[in-house]
């Protein structure tokens, strides 16, 4: 049972992998995967009740992600149709590359740490459109803001689906994480912009030609400010709400959500229909990415096999007696993640390690949550940002590779540098 486990596993993996190339989404084979793998589980078991538990409690896992993942993503969405996000990218405005690059540099980086990197990274790349002309400079924009989302999400709970499984299921918290991780990802951004800089010298910003008529905006001014700051206001709050009721998050940005969909219905109440449809929720929930929800889904429920078969616990010994030293582990589960998807990977690994063996808040779960965010940087097929900037931009890989991966390498190297040495300084 258990090679004929890991075969079905392997073959997924690779499936989700070579996506572009075999043309079958990434989505499809996750849930091909874990459909074959609960089958042979349950056929090979016997056992049909510890089966059915084990099915019940990878369920309820799951689903804690899936109800935040889709809340969080549906106000962005309804933020994004009323245009609030239009008060933060209007107010860039320079005339050479490297200012541009360090601005842009630094709104993502936090902006991704508030939202989360694939929503910063689309925002951010669809601005660039609008403020550079040349493809060449929108390009190289592209992959410095793929850089600053990774490392902006990997310090917050909300910043990065990989983060955020880590801290639903109970290996960080809040604060600890914030305040663990924040110089390391810091760094991680630095040190490409410092590069760049040098790059870039002091050409100018070559602005595209504005339009005679510029586009009518949908909302007022009110209406973008209150949706923007309503927004923000509570995806930041669902750490606290998770502190102060010890409620999963999910409840926390449900209830938010109900929230924002009251307020919604009662700013367009006057309103015609034709006028407020696409400002409505309800046509926030139609716009939202369901195929990654599903990814997610199905990739999810492949691990939770291998977590009950013991055969991720079997890994996790076998790369301790092989490798021995867990940063350098943790590191190339980093560098993989730069290959393959980062959500399967952390999904082993919190199903590889024990929390009865690594605390909540140790050094394992906090170096995998930096290790796994950044390094997908380092390909454009790394992470959800860079597939998405991809895209957008059509970035062709190897010129991604080339120009940007060296790049995003020197500086997932210096900021985890920086976690090593600072955890050692202070534990």
């Amino acid at each position: 049972m258990l090679t004929a486990i890991s075969i079905i596993f392997v073959l997924a993996y690779l499936a989700i992998a070579l996506e572009h190339p075999l043309k079958i989404s990434k989505s499809a084979s996750a849930l091909m995967g874990a459909g074959w793998l609960w089958t042979v589980y349950a056929l090979a078991s016997g056992d049909v009740n510890q089966v059915n538990a084990d099915l019940n409690r990878s369920l309820m896992g799951t689903a804690q992600i899936v109800f935040f993942l889709m809340g969080a993503m549906t106000i962005v969405e309804v933020v994004d149709a009323h245009e609030g996000f239009l008060a933060i990218t209007s107010r860039i405005k320079t005339t050479r590359l490297s200012s541009l690059m360090w601005i842009v540099g630094f709104v993502a980086f936090f902006l991704s740490a508030i939202l989360d990197n694939l929503t910063t990274t689309i925002v951010m790349v669809s601005l660039m459109k609008k403020l550079l002309d040349k493809r060449e400079d929108r390009l190289f924009f592209a992959g410095i803001i793929v850089i600053a989302a990774n490392a902006g999400g990997a310090w917050t709970p909300i910043g990065d689906v990989t983060t955020t499984m880590l801290w639903i299921g109970g290996q960080i918290t809040t604060v600890a994480i914030m305040k663990s991780l924040f110089l390391a990802s810091m760094v991680n951004l630095l040190i490409p912009l410092v590069i760049t800089s040098f790059m870039l010298g002091d050409k100018p910003v070559v602005a595209p030609q504005r339009k005679q008529a510029a586009d009518a905006l949908h909302s007022s001014a009110f209406e973008r400010n209150l949706m923007l700051f309503l927004g923000l206001a509570i995806l930041v709050g669902v750490p606290v709400f998770k502190t102060v009721t010890h409620l999963p998050p999910f409840m926390g940005i449900l209830f938010g959500l109900g929230m924002l969909w009251m307020v919604g219905d009662l700013l367009h109440l006057k309103k015609e229909d034709h006028r407020k449809q696409h400002l409505t929720l309800v046509h926030a929930l139609t716009r939202i990415d369901m195929s990654s929800i599903i990814f997610f889904i199905g990739i999810l429920m492949a691990v939770a096999v291998l977590e009950h078969t013991h055969v991720l616990s079997s890994l996790a010994q076998w790369l301790d007696k092989v490798v021995g030293r867990q940063d350098i582990i943790v590191l190339i589960i980093g560098l993989a993640s730069a290959v393959v998807d980062n959500v399967p990977l952390v999904a082993a690994s919190m199903g590889m390690y024990t929390l009865a063996q690594y605390p909540t808040d140790s050094f394992l779960w906090e170096f995998i949550a930096y290790c796994a965010g950044t390094g997908g940087s380092i390909l454009i097929i790394g992470s959800a940002a860079g597939v998405a900037a991809m895209g957008l931009e059509k970035i062709n890989f190897f010129w991604y590779a080339k120009k940007i991966g060296g790049l995003a390498l020197a500086g997932y190297l210096a900021g985890a540098l920086v976690y090593v040495v600072q955890y050692r300084l202070f534990h």
